[in-house]
């Protein structure tokens, strides 16, 4: 039903007012026309009130168009029948008469006065934010973006929402775009509603006077009151219509509560204001000459008021920290408890009692929800099953601040204000609050109050909130850690899992003797490495089959790196083209003619200034080729991989090391630097 109203009852609608523009309408008609007209604008206005976000009413511009247009065909009716009938209904007459008791003057007064309300202040405010907003809406759909790819990659979202999300971008791009235009609706209905009451009344004082011989005072009286009438009408429910656009272009409060719960929210939190404003009135009661009475009784409601609300925020505030006090409260010291509490942890996050809200589903915490779409983002992305992490508050910790630990050893920290939100990249220096470093990527940042989020998104930040920012440094952390955190207790549970699907595969390595032990080894060397492990059925094939002639561990390794070599390429690659860096062929001889064994694998039996010289050339050239907005891999012979990885890895960890055995096939080759410590860099 509700389909079809839309489909028919709302074109109807509006063919009905182009229509009410030529055909005469009866006075009765007009009338409920009338009333319905102040009644659309006063549901319109308390919508744009109660919505969240601008969004939840996106179709409010073309809602002002056919509102402007119907308030139009209204004033055409209402002219018409003042000039043919002298007579446009009760509620024109009642606005003409009543609510401006019969004065001419008092009633063009106030129809101008409504007018310069809705034309120079509203409507003029209302398009100049329509228009600045879309500008910078657009300007900051970028870094609103980089923001999504960033929570799709930490976990925090899959690609549903991702597609949402950026669906919302988009539409909130258009939205203001069309905001921008609707305003001018209401700037042209202003003037229009000047030159209709104009033409009505100097047109009914000519058909009075001039066709009905009327005297002059009795048309000014008839004309002119129902002109004003007319006005009045049409010019209320247009003013409300300029403050709801108003509302909702200026609209940016923190997208969880309405304006009135925003409004109260952030009035209780600033109750010392209050209760200055109530003792400055108060004071200005009793200054002579001033009236006494009003300024007395305003000024001590005012003060009582915000002596309620600093009451009500101090209970919350105390009830809050017994509820840390209690959950941090210690458990009874029977062996189970002393043994669960002694335990390290593989992966463990500590929070300071002063965000511990970050956790309680109560006041909004979702972050152990994020964690866990963590766990579920590296299973997918890395075929790593990370255990479950340990969040727990610690007094120890300063004010605000988080620590992760890897196996009971701290390897990162944070800070995470309540009421803050971290913005990133630019415009941030225009904003309020400490700076700080984004702790993933090392960029500059400021934690910024959460009120500012929309300022800040509109001059091009990227923000986000604390729950986001502690997940994607434990991601970080995980990812980078990622053969630490496998144990063999996990490998067990994938082959399990693999001898379910593919028990010939599990029997076949029992019969090669390769043991548990001899997996988890070459699992966690891949992972450190970078290299997923989802593929669990390749890897095992290409350990196997290699275990049949050596056991060597970084054999095992090598031949799994080669069995993989297509997904490893693809990895880094970019639209097909994998950019390299090669080593010259004359001293990658050499250096491949150094490789000696060793008793943690192989090593580079080279002079220290010639690694010295390696390792600098090397961090250069990935440096430039960084710089230019590129990820290149270093490409080598098959023999020199593992001990070039080993050498370079301190110094350029993120650089990935290649074999030729693992390019795949399907992607091309873009050599954009040579090694030579002779001619150090080539760069092409």
């Amino acid at each position: 039903m509700r389909k079809r109203f839309g489909l028919v009852g709302v074109p109807t609608a509006v063919i009905m007012i182009v229509v009410m523009l030529i055909v005469p309408m009866p006075t009765i008609l007009l009338d409920l026309l009338i009333s319905a007209n102040i009644t659309g604008a006063i549901v319109i206005l308390l919508m744009t009130m109660h919505v969240k976000r601008p969004l939840d009413f996106s179709v409010f511009p073309s809602v002002l168009l056919v509102a402007t247009l119907f308030r139009l065909a209204l004033d055409v009716s209402i002219t018409r029948l003042i000039l043919l009938n002298a007579n446009a209904g009760s509620v024109v007459a009642s606005f003409g008469h009543f609510v401006v008791g019969g004065q001419l003057v008092v009633g063009l007064v106030v129809f101008l006065i409504i007018i310069v309300i809705q034309f120079v202040v509203v409507t003029s405010g209302a398009g100049r934010v329509a228009e600045v907003a879309a500008r910078f809406t657009l300007d900051a759909m970028p870094g609103k973006q980089m923001a999504i790819d960033a929570d799709l990659n930490a976990g925090l979202i899959d690609q549903n929402e991702a597609r949402r999300r950026r669906q919302d971008i988009a539409n909130e791009a258009d939205f203001y775009g069309a905001m921008d235009g609707a305003s001018k609706f209401v700037r042209g209905d202003a003037i229009a509603a000047v030159v209709l009451v104009a033409i009505s009344l100097l047109g009914g004082l000519a058909v009075g006077i001039l066709e009905k011989h009327d005297s002059i005072s009795v048309a000014v009286h008839t004309y002119s009151l129902l002109s004003v009438g007319d006005g009045l009408v049409s010019q209320i429910p247009a003013l409300l219509m300029s403050i709801s656009t108003g509302m909702i272009v200026t609209r940016a409060a923190t997208d969880e509560d309405d304006f009135g719960a925003d409004l109260l929210s952030q009035i209780r939190r600033q109750y010392r204001a209050v209760q200055i404003a109530g003792v400055i009135l108060v004071v200005l009661g009793i200054v002579p000459g001033l009236p006494k009475l009003p300024f007395l009784v305003i000024g001590g409601f005012v003060w009582f008021l915000g002596y309620r609300l600093g009451s009500s925020v101090t209970a919350e505030t105390e009830a809050a920290e017994a509820q840390v006090i209690e959950d941090a409260a210690p458990t009874l010291d029977t062996p189970q408890a002393l043994a669960a509490e002694m335990r390290v942890e593989p992966l463990e996050l500590e929070l300071a009692p002063s965000i511990i809200d970050l956790v309680d589903s109560n006041r909004g915490g979702d972050l152990l929800d994020r964690v866990k779409a963590l766990r579920r983002k590296l299973a997918m992305d890395k075929g790593l099953i990370i255990p479950t992490v340990r969040t727990r508050d610690n007094i120890a910790l300063d004010a605000d601040a988080y620590a992760i630990r890897l196996h009971g050893v701290q390897v990162a920290q944070g800070t995470a204000p309540p009421g803050r939100m971290l913005a990133i990249g630019a415009g941030i220096d225009a904003l309020p609050g400490g700076t700080t470093t984004e702790p993933v990527f090392g960029l500059p940042a400021k934690w910024i109050p959460a009120e500012l989020r929309q300022q800040a998104l509109v001059g091009g930040a990227t923000v986000i909130d604390r729950s986001s920012v502690i997940t994607t440094h434990l991601g970080e952390v995980a990812a980078a850690n990622a053969g630490r955190l496998l144990s063999a207790q996990q490998v067990r549970i994938l082959l399990d899992s693999l001898k379910a699907t593919n028990p010939a595969l599990v029997e076949e390595m029992g019969a090669a003797q390769v043991t548990l032990t001899d997996l988890h080894r070459v699992l966690c060397g891949l992972l450190d490495e970078g290299v997923p492990v989802r593929d669990l059925v390749r890897i095992v094939e290409a350990v196997t089959e290699r275990a049949r002639q050596s056991k060597d561990a970084e054999g095992l390794l090598e031949a799994a790196r080669s069995a993989l070599g297509p997904a490893i390429s693809a990895s880094y690659a970019r639209d097909g083209v994998l950019a390299v860096i090669t080593l010259d062929a004359a001293f990658e001889r050499s250096l491949a003619e150094a490789v000696r064994p060793g008793d943690d694998g192989s090593v580079l039996a080279v002079a220290a200034p010639v690694v010295e010289g390696l390792v600098r050339e090397v961090h250069d050239l990935a440096q430039q080729i960084e710089q230019q907005g590129k990820e290149a891999v270093l490409l080598c012979a098959s023999r020199l991989r593992p001990a070039l990885r080993r050498v370079l890895a301190a110094a350029v960890p993120r650089l990935g090391v290649l074999s030729v055995n693992e390019l795949g096939p399907q992607v091309k080759i873009d050599r954009i630097g040579v090694v030579n410590i002779v001619n150090p860099v080539e760069a092409v």
